[in-house]
C-alpha cells in the first residue's frame, strides 16, 4: 500500500513539472534568453542558462551597442538573443548585438504604446527634419513635427537657409513621442510637438475663446506674427488679424520682441490663433458720421490690381474703386491709368460697415446717369415717326439700365473679395506647412 502511493505521488510530482514545462522550455532560434555569466575573457563570454544549458557569446557578438554590455563580471545576469542551438561544443550560440537591438525595439514599442515621452538624439539633418537615434535605432524627426520653439520660419521658405537651422540641432536632445514603429521595415518616426503638446495640455486648459493673454513676438512673417506667452505657449496673429485696415506686410507694423495684448480667437489642439485688432476700437462702427454715399474725397492709391485700386482715406478706412469706375474710356491697363502713391478725387458710392466695404470711383454719380439720359434722347430723336416712350417709361426704364450696371459693378468686386478669402485661407494653411517664415533673429 506504500509503494502504490510514493508512486502515485512521484507520478503527479512528474505530472506537474509536466505541466509546467520547466524542463522542456527550450529556446529557439531569435529568442531573447536570460543568464548568469560563468566566465568572461577577451572575446568569449560563457552564461548558464538557468542549468538548462550553457550558452557561448563570442567574437563581435560580444559587443552589444546598449551601455548593458559594457563591464560585464562574473554572476552579471544578461540577456542574449539565440543564433544556433548547438556550437562545435554542444553549446547554445548566442549574442548580444542581436539582443540590444531586440530589446530596444520592445522599449521602442512600450513607449509608442503607452504615449511615453523619450529624449532623442539629434544626429544630423536633411532639408525635411532630423535624423535621431533612440535606443542606439535610428529614426526621423520630420520637420512639420518640430516645437514651436524649433521650427524653422525662413523668409521666402529658403530652403537652404531651412537646412542650416537643423543643422545647428545636432548633437542636441528633444524630447520626443513616437507616432510610428515598425521593426520589420526598420522605421521609427518621431514627434517633438506631439511632446510638447502633451506637456502643456494643463497649461492650454486654462484658456479659451475670448481670453485675453500678453505676450512677446518671437516670429514676423508674410502672413501674420507670432506671439509667445504664458509658459512658452505660442499663437498666431493672422495678418487680417492685426488691424482693421488692410496690411501688406506685417514688418511695416510689428517687430519681434514687441510687446502686445491680444485675445483667443481660435483652439485647434496645439493651435492657438489670437487677433490684435478685437481689442480696438472698429473704425467702421461710426464710419457714416465721417463719410456719406455721393461725397468728394481724396484718396491715396495703396494697390493696383487689374480689378481696380485699393484706396487710403485715412489711416483707418480703405475703400475699393472698381475699375468701371474710374473712366468713361475702357482702361486697358490699371497700372498706366494709376500706381502706388498717387492722389485722385474720389466720389463714395457705397458704404456698408459690417463688412468693411467702401466702393468708390472718379465718374461723378449724377453726371453718368445725366449722360445715360443724354444718349438714350438721342437715340429717341433718331427714330422720328415711330411711337416714342412716355416720359414716366423712359425715366424708368433708364434706371433699371443703371440698375444692371451697378449690379454687375458689386458682382465683379464681390468676385474679387471671394478671390481675396481665398488667398487669405491659402495664406492660412501655407503657416503650418514647413517651409514658411523664421523666427527674425
Amino acid at each position: 500500500m506504500t509503494n502504490i502511493t510514493a508512486k502515485k505521488e512521484k507520478e503527479s510530482e512528474m505530472t506537474k513539472l509536466l505541466e509546467e514545462k520547466q524542463y522542456f522550455n527550450v529556446p529557439k532560434i531569435g529568442d531573447l534568453v536570460k543568464g548568469k555569466i560563468i566566465s568572461a575573457h577577451k572575446n568569449e563570454i560563457h552564461i548558464d542558462l538557468n542549468g538548462l544549458a550553457t550558452g557561448l557569446v563570442r567574437g563581435k557578438e560580444c559587443y552589444g551597442e546598449s551601455e548593458q554590455y559594457r563591464n560585464l563580471k562574473l554572476g552579471d545576469e544578461v540577456e542574449a538573443t539565440v543564433l544556433d542551438l548547438e556550437n562545435e561544443n554542444g553549446e547554445i550560440e548566442l549574442s548580444f548585438r542581436y539582443a540590444g537591438r531586440q530589446k530596444a525595439w520592445q522599449n521602442i514599442k512600450t513607449a509608442k504604446n503607452d504615449g511615453t515621452i523619450i529624449k532623442a538624439a539629434i544626429t544630423d539633418a536633411n532639408k525635411g527634419g532630423l535624423m535621431i537615434n533612440v535606443e542606439n535605432t535610428p529614426g526621423f524627426l520630420p520637420v512639420s513635427q518640430l516645437a514651436p520653439e524649433h521650427y524653422p520660419r525662413v523668409p521666402g521658405g529658403d530652403k537652404n537657409r531651412i537646412l542650416e537651422i537643423l543643422k545647428s540641432y545636432v548633437g542636441k536632445k528633444f524630447e520626443v513621442k513616437i507616432i510610428d514603429a515598425d521593426e520589420n521595415e526598420d522605421r521609427l518616426i518621431v514627434s517633438e510637438k506631439a511632446a510638447w503638446e502633451e506637456t502643456q495640455k494643463d497649461t492650454m486648459n486654462k484658456y479659451k475663446i475670448g481670453s485675453l493673454v500678453e505676450g512677446v513676438v518671437t516670429a514676423v512673417t508674410d502672413f501674420g506674427v507670432f506671439v509667445e506667452f504664458d509658459d512658452k505657449l505660442e499663437g498666431l496673429v493672422h495678418i487680417s488679424e492685426i488691424a482693421w485696415q488692410r496690411i501688406d506686410n506685417p514688418h511695416d507694423l510689428i517687430k519681434v520682441g514687441q510687446k502686445v495684448k491680444t485675445e483667443i480667437i481660435g483652439l485647434e489642439k496645439s493651435k492657438i490663433f489670437l487677433s490684435m485688432k478685437k481689442l480696438m476700437k472698429d473704425p467702421w462702427d461710426d464710419i457714416e458720421k465721417r463719410y456719406k454715399i455721393g461725397q468728394k474725397v481724396s484718396g491715396v492709391v495703396l494697390k493696383t490690381n487689374p480689378f481696380g485700386l485699393f484706396v487710403e482715406l485715412d489711416k483707418d478706412i480703405h475703400g475699393l474703386a472698381h475699375i468701371s469706375q474710374l473712366s468713361e474710356k475702357p482702361i486697358k491697363d490699371i497700372n498706366e491709368f494709376a500706381k502706388l502713391g498717387d492722389k485722385f478725387d474720389f466720389y463714395i458710392l457705397t458704404i456698408e460697415p459690417k463688412n468693411h466695404r467702401l466702393g468708390l470711383g472718379i465718374l461723378k454719380p449724377k453726371e453718368k446717369k445725366e449722360k445715360k439720359i443724354e444718349k438714350k434722347e438721342e437715340k429717341a430723336e433718331e427714330t422720328a415717326g415711330a411711337e416714342t416712350e412716355k416720359p414716366d417709361e423712359a425715366e424708368k426704364k433708364n434706371e433699371e439700365i443703371e440698375e444692371k450696371v451697378e449690379k454687375k459693378i458689386e458682382e465683379k468686386a464681390e468676385t474679387e473679395k471671394k478671390k481675396n478669402e481665398k488667398t487669405v485661407q491659402a495664406e492660412k494653411e501655407e503657416s503650418e506647412k514647413p517651409q514658411t517664415e523664421e523666427k527674425e533673429e
